[in-house]
């Protein structure tokens, strides 16, 4: 036996035999070359089909395995193929096998009568896929010439009812929907728990937020809702929906005083509203497979969504939980739903669900079976008005959105999250700043700041000096709370092991000793080694600080880039630039109120330590040749 062989077995795929040459292959098998007749596993299709089965095993639907499948190895599966193949062929019952065959032997039906029911469904359900084979197999026999082939004396057409073929298969090949190439693709693509789709005004994300269901409308178990805040605002959505969703499952009906629809497998849908957080209660004890909020950054809290999450489930393994949200930034709900689902993680990846108060991954507590596992993935995917080419063509709407003011229209037409009103750094903007990491070359100099804090956060950032253009690059960042000195000693001499830091400069306020006899914050971590030096605490040092980072974060014209560029793994400070109020007294420093500042107090010390790039008279130990010589070393200039 071969190694392939041997290691098919292994994996509970064996070889076998059909009855004759032309009976049909399964899946994941082709013919022996030697005998037509014996089946061999395809060793090609068996890691990527084992793949498919890992994603089942992490929450996938079998529709989204089968999709994924079929696209991946060219060769199509169903959504019941693919679940039958996954429980036959995984070597040991997976925790997911496991659940769903507990839920199967649960909706058993227990009483005589209800068996009966089930029985008579499933006689009606093979009744119906009958007669679809025999519908397609009447309009293959048509051929599409304009006139039904004569059998006997009788014509198809006299037996069929007067069907007409040519309108029926016209109707069979209609498009009802079809999304938009990029992030509306991706958008009903997405597996997560929960998706944001935001961005520009104009990129379909209403039209695609309605499609999304449309998949599991032929189930009869599934009961979806989708939310705007008030009435008035889901009109325009409910029209839409009356275009589309009669068009896809013929005999949908809409119930006006339900706000709901109603589908011809039983499927509902309800449409309605959620003004006050209070009206959450209207959904008490309601049971949902699917959630959407359409411009969800006008709920002003959290708290709605939230709750809603708590009337996401189902019994029914072949639907999943999904809640969906599309919004433009800004609105009174703009910061939270940016902490949410725009700060943790570059756009378009998925990452682990965080507590919006702490930023902490939510995880399993202890004693549960998955304890230490993440709750479950959320995903940020953005929208741009040239996603929807029918919008965009015209060119009308983007000509309306360009008129707008400045802020309004960063948000609509270019769907910037990284505005506010009122920010202290208006210049601040997400495609200028912020890059792609890169390995930053051995000779450039590389220094740290940080603001300390315990009860709140220590921010600490790596910075590099480009001496092409003397460009900071801040490439690395800690954020942590609860760490005494040493704890956080220890972090930073971790993070750079292996490089040359140059200096390091840390709050003055660390070196103070407060009617204490021991050691400051400072000592503590320089007796470990992490050496730095106290940061400018001189009278004007906090305005100084910020209109250094104004003129920074500036784009020169000539070289077409700014002072200092962020690389995307420094969530934090990409979080709370862009959203630092200005001090609303009207002095050039931002609001003191303002608690979220340990990035930016770390990243002020940093700029005015008047950071340079390495010279290569250093190297030789000759004198440093400074490329910023003040004319007075009084005033610094």
């Amino acid at each position: 036996m071969s190694n392939e062989q041997s290691e098919t077995k292994e994996l509970g795929w064996p070889d076998k035999r059909r009855p004759h040459a032309k009976a049909k292959i399964p899946y994941g098998y082709r013919a022996s070359e030697g005998d037509p007749c014996v089946l061999v596993v395809d060793t090609d299709l068996l890691p990527i089909i084992n793949e498919a089965f890992d994603h089942l095993d992490s929450g996938s639907s079998y529709r989204e395995a089968a999709a994924w499948l079929s696209a991946k190895t060219g060769e199509s599966i169903s959504h019941q193929g693919i679940g039958n193949l996954w429980k036959r062929h995984r070597s040991t019952k997976t925790t997911r096998i496991k659940e769903l065959d507990a839920k199967k032997k649960k909706a058993q039906p227990k009483s005589k009568e209800a068996r009966q029911v089930q029985q008579l469904k499933r006689k009606e359900a093979a009744a119906k896929r009958s007669l679809t084979r025999t519908q397609q197999k009447l309009d293959s026999l048509h051929g599409g010439d304009g006139e039904a082939p004569e059998v006997g004396n009788d014509s198809i057409s006299s037996f069929s009812g007067g069907l007409d073929f040519e309108a029926s298969k016209q109707q069979q090949r209609e498009v009802i929907f079809e999304p938009n190439p990029g992030p509306q693709t991706e958008f009903l693509a997405a597996p997560e728990r929960e998706v944001l789709y935001g961005g520009a005004a104009g990129g379909g994300k209403s039209y695609g937020l309605l499609a999304d269901p449309l998949r599991y409308f032929g189930n009869t178990n599934f009961n979806g809702l989708i939310l705007r805040r008030t009435n008035d605002e889901l009109r325009e959505l409910v029209w839409k929906s009356q275009e589309l969703y009669p068009k896809a499952y013929p005999g949908a009906k809409w119930q006006e005083k339900k706000s709901q629809w109603i589908f011809p497998s039983g499927a509902k849908l309800w449409m309605t509203y959620l003004e006050r957080p209070e009206d959450v209660l209207r959904y008490q004890g309601q049971a949902f497979s699917y959630i959407a909020f359409d411009e969800l950054t006008q709920h002003a809290t959290s708290f709605a969504w939230d709750y809603m999450r708590s009337r996401l489930r189902t019994t029914d393994p072949d639907l999943p939980l999904f809640m969906r949200a599309t919004t433009n930034p800004g609105g009174p709900g703009h910061q939270w739903v940016k902490r949410m689902f725009v700060d943790p993680a570059p756009a378009g990846k998925p990452f682990d669900a965080t507590d919006l108060e702490t930023g902490d991954v939510m995880k399993y507590p202890e004693g549960h079976e998955k304890a230490g596992k993440a709750l479950f993935k959320r995903r940020f995917i953005p929208a741009t008005l040239k996603d929807n080419p029918h919008l965009f063509s015209d060119g009308s709407y983007e000509a309306n959105l360009l008129s707008l003011p400045e802020m309004q229209r960063r948000q609509l037409l270019e769907g910037d999250w990284a505005i506010a009103e009122g920010a202290a750094f208006p210049e601040f903007r997400h495609k200028d700043h912020v890059i792609e990491p890169f390995e930053i070359p051995v000779d450039w100099r590389r220094f740290r700041s940080c603001d300390f804090g315990y009860s709140s956060y220590s921010a600490v950032h790596w910075l590099a000096v480009d001496p092409a253009y003397e460009t900071l690059i801040v490439y690395r960042e800690l954020y942590l709370s609860k760490h005494t000195a040493k704890d956080l000693g220890r972090a930073i001499m971790d993070a750079e092991v292996g490089e040359k830091i140059s200096y390091g400069v840390l709050d003055s306020s660390c070196w103070h000793n407060r009617g204490q006899i021991g050691p400051s914050i400072a000592e503590e971590m320089i007796s470990m080694g992490c050496r730095w030096r106290p940061s400018d605490r001189s009278a004007g040092a906090r305005v100084a600080g910020k209109n250094r980072l104004h003129e920074l974060l500036k784009v020169d014209p000539e070289t077409e880039s700014p002072g200092i560029v962020i690389f995307n793994n420094c969530r934090q400070l990409i979080a709370d630039l862009p959203v630092i109020p200005s001090c609303p007294k009207g002095s050039d420093d931002i609001d003191v109120r303002y608690s979220s500042d340990h990035a930016y107090d770390s990243i002020r010390y940093a700029i005015m330590s008047r950071p340079r790039a390495m010279s290569p008279f250093e190297e030789w130990g000759n004198k440093t040749v400074p490329t910023y010589r003040p004319a007075s070393v009084k005033f610094g200039y």
